[in-house]
């Protein structure tokens, strides 16, 4: 069990919390502010109080990091990994104390929350090391005596707007990799999980303090949306991130996208499907597809949403997967056998229904689950749908719950076309023991995502892999590979070192 009020103490949240933090400022006022609940979904209970940020906590948060960039850039990367480092070691050491917030902001289980400061933990040791590595190359110039190379300089401030599902990692993705390009980072999360939020800005204060730094990381918790878009507006926000549903992701582009030179960095929807052909080994293909399918309660941007099967397996897939739902335990992730806990608020509910009710009124067949369940908090039943044609509206479309559409088909070729006919692209897999098929997923007429996995869920984040997707999933990269260059500028050099000009025998000063 989770003691609720020894989880507030060990970060000091307060009953009534400051939603705003720089490091010259400190926490902003609650006094005078509209103050929103921070609700456990396990329960529907308040836990406790954030008072909103404001316009002029912003302006605050705003010009501290403006200045203290400045100085920043100039420390040199390693040193700036040695932050990132610190933090991620402050987290590993107060990873039960940390997990139970998160557990209690989002309705993790306990075992998901941890897995997910783990991967904070992973992405602070990563960050760290590619502190190290922030590589430029040299070219060979035409000129004669001069000598060419790029390198990669800090952008400014970036602002970092992140979605609920995962409250830790996507900041860590994002802040770390801004922080040892030499960036300062805003952080705006979803009022939906502002303790998480809070208890890393205090983690981060802690090590900003121990190495005297300003406001490196700072935090902005505003209850309204038009507060929050002040980050879209501002061009003093050199690089945006944004996490979370593609029609915002819209709104970010188009008002990021109207200063010349601003960058924007978008993760947005993902509508994975996952293909099993006749050659699968359909007990790991279920147990694959039900983790990706159930885990975290289908709240992953990488959740299995479609499952595109041969018909041949069909029916055996679906027995299996039935069999494999029924054995996850649903419930208050405080409870020990909990391993799926709530959706997020009452509206995620009312989507899941209606996306079911949707379903049947196409035509749909529910094989298992299709209901709310009857407790306190915003619980569901993992569902799976067949009889569905792969252009129906709710197949077309993200619902974020646990909510599976089996599809069948002929080929393989017919199954891609499936697989690729959405409008979002994140995550794709392949249950297979054919290489011929394995080989046509991965080419260039395969999977059109911009992750793609073999004989696994399209769940889960390799923190070494870039993470992101195509399409209306935005085409960001975050996390490991060369995403740190997404966070950077890069500058071609080209250097004299032969005191001669073209036109030396043009001009003559004498």
């Amino acid at each position: 069990m989770i003691d609720i009020q020894t989880a507030l103490d060990n970060f000091d949240i307060k009953p009534v919390h400051p939603g705003a933090y720089s490091s010259n400022s400190g926490w902003s006022a609650t006094e005078g502010r509209d103050a929103f609940e921070a609700t456990n979904p396990a329960d529907d209970s308040a836990i406790s109080k954030v008072a909103s940020a404001n316009a002029d906590d912003y302006e605050k948060i705003m010009c501290e990091a403006v200045q203290a960039q400045k100085e920043w850039r100039m420390v040199p990367a390693p040193t700036r990994g040695e932050l990132v480092a610190r933090i991620g070691q402050l987290v590993s050491e107060n990873m039960e104390s940390l997990a139970a917030i998160v557990s209690l902001d989002t309705g993790k289980s306990l075992m998901e929350a941890r897995g997910e400061l783990a991967e904070v933990v992973d992405m602070s040791i990563m960050a760290a090391g590619q502190s190290r590595m922030l590589y430029g190359f040299t070219q060979q110039s035409l000129r004669r005596e001069h000598r060419m190379y790029d390198q990669w300089l800090p952008l400014g401030v970036a602002g970092i707007i992140s979605a609920y599902n995962f409250p830790a990692a996507v900041w860590a993705q994002n802040g770390f990799l801004a922080a040892i390009a030499g960036n300062t980072v805003i952080w705006k999360p979803s009022p939906k999980v502002p303790l998480t939020a809070i208890a890393i800005q205090m983690l981060c204060n802690k090590a900003m303090s121990e190495m005297d730094l300003p406001s490196i990381f700072s935090l902005f918790i505003p209850s309204e949306n038009n507060l929050a878009e002040l980050l879209l507006s501002d061009s003093r926000i050199a690089l945006l991130s944004f996490t979370g549903s593609s029609s915002v992701g819209y709104k970010v582009a188009q008002i990021v996208g109207q200063d010349l030179g601003r960058r924007y960095m978008l993760e947005c929807s993902g509508n994975n499907g996952c293909i099993v052909d006749e050659t699968a080994d359909l007990e790991l293909a279920a147990r694959s597809i039900a983790f990706g399918a159930v885990g975290t309660t289908g709240q992953r941007c990488t959740s299995t949403r479609r499952v595109i099967v041969h018909k041949s397996v069909a029916e055996k897939l679906t027995s299996l997967l039935k069999q494999a739902f029924s054995q996850i335990k649903i419930g208050d992730p405080r409870e020990q056998d909990a391993v799926v806990g709530p959706l997020v608020d009452r509206q995620a509910v009312r989507d899941y229904s209606e996306a079911v009710q949707q379903a049947q009124a196409l035509g749909g067949t529910i094989v298992c689950g299709g209901k709310e369940i009857d407790r306190p908090g915003y619980y569901v039943e993992a569902t799976l749908i067949t009889g569905l044609s792969s252009n129906a509206e709710c197949v077309q479309e993200e619902t974020f719950s646990p909510i599976v559409y089996i599809i069948e088909y002929d080929s393989l070729n017919e199954a891609i076309e499936i697989h690729n006919c959405v409008a979002q692209g994140l995550a794709s897999g392949i249950h297979t023991t054919n290489l011929y098929n394995t080989e046509l997923f991965l080419s260039a007429a395969g999977s059109d995502c911009g992750i793609a996995k073999v004989n696994m869920g399209t769940t889960g984040a390799d923190i070494g892999a870039a993470f992101g997707g195509e399409k209306e999933t935005g085409g960001g990269r975050t996390a490991g590979s060369d995403a740190w260059k997404g966070y950077m500028r890069r500058q071609s050099v080209c250097i004299n070192w032969g005191g001669k000009s073209p036109w030396d025998n043009r001009i003559n000063f004498d």
